[in-house]
């Protein structure tokens, strides 16, 4: 269990060489544009990017009638995450309600869209992208934006914008182009117009690596490791270690456990960083636990092949 068969290696040395390259050119260009870059890149992503890239994919994956376990999984997922950072949060009393809603949120919700999604893709392939989408829309995305809220209110943080975050979810573009995608499998497309945007798909995937380079490039918050550390911990290891050893139970094995394990581990989501911002959370703790998260995703991600290995190889 614990031997990387020589195939897998070889498919995740090309993981790190395709998409690893992708977030170190983001990073060079985070560092040469102007900081108002990031932003643009990604209102593009949000509004066209990504939305197109989940009309094809969802077009093109296979979507069995378990694929609604993805969201359940993310949603046990989030409350596992909760449950054990507010055990150890009773340790922490001197903790500032703005400190604590940052921990429990960087311990619940992960980067599923622009990490997870690709990551699965490259190493799994299109026919489980309805899984990782499912997960994060429905799972991620919803939860950040409801549950997140309701516990950031619940700790007496009110932001002066919550409106504007609830109509963030209504009018986000993800959900509805899953809805469209889902609408769209009724039809069959001619090849060439398939293969076009299957091809613009991709590209918008690499778009978004690099965008989180950029990111990267701009975060200055990697002293934050003591308060990072324990989110981190049950966020991209207790969690995945759970959820994973707990999927067969469902019937869920080869690479759709694998696909859910991965996108259980991502590091915590840049949407806490938007509730830190419009809530005025602890941006330090936030922003520490992104920049570190993604870089310890490199070294967990082999961890999860050994430990949840896929069926092709």
């Amino acid at each position: 269990m614990f031997h990387l068969h020589g195939q897998l290696v070889e498919a995740l040395l090309k993981l790190y060489g395709q998409l690893g390259m992708s977030v170190v050119v983001g990073y060079g260009l985070g560092k040469l544009l102007p900081k108002a870059g990031p932003a643009s890149l990604g209102q593009f992503l949000f509004w066209i990017g990504s939305p197109l890239s989940i009309i094809i994919f969802i077009y093109r994956a296979d979507l069995s009638a378990q694929v609604w376990i993805a969201p359940i999984a993310a949603w046990l997922a989030s409350l596992l995450g909760l449950a054990l950072a507010w055990v150890w949060l009773q340790r922490q009393q001197l903790w500032e309600p703005p400190t604590q809603a940052s921990f429990l949120l960087t311990s619940m919700f992960g980067n599923t869209g622009y990490i997870g999604f690709p990551i699965i893709l490259a190493l799994v392939g299109e026919k489980y992208a309805g899984w990782a989408l499912f997960y994060d829309l429905l799972g991620t995305v919803l939860g950040v934006y409801t549950l997140g809220i309701l516990l950031v209110v619940s700790l007496g943080t009110p932001g002066k914008e919550s409106g504007k975050v609830w109509q963030f979810l209504l009018i986000n573009p993800a959900l509805w182009s899953l809805v469209l995608g889902l609408g769209l499998r009724q039809f069959t497309l001619p090849p060439v117009v398939e293969q076009s945007l299957l091809t613009l798909g991709w590209g918008m995937i690499f778009v978004s690596l690099i965008l989180i380079g950029m990111r990267l490039s701009h975060l200055d918050s990697w002293s934050s490791l003591d308060r990072s550390k324990v989110s981190l911990g049950i966020k991209m290891l207790l969690v995945p270690l759970v959820l994973g050893w707990s999927l067969p139970l469902w019937g869920v094995t080869g690479n759709v456990q694998l696909v859910l394990v991965l996108q259980v581990g991502t590091p915590p989501a840049i949407a806490s960083l938007v509730l830190a911002e419009i809530y005025d959370l602890d941006r330090d703790l936030t922003v520490g636990a992104i920049a570190i998260g993604s870089t310890a995703f490199l070294f967990t991600l082999p961890l999860w092949l050994l430990l949840f290995p896929p069926d092709f190889f």
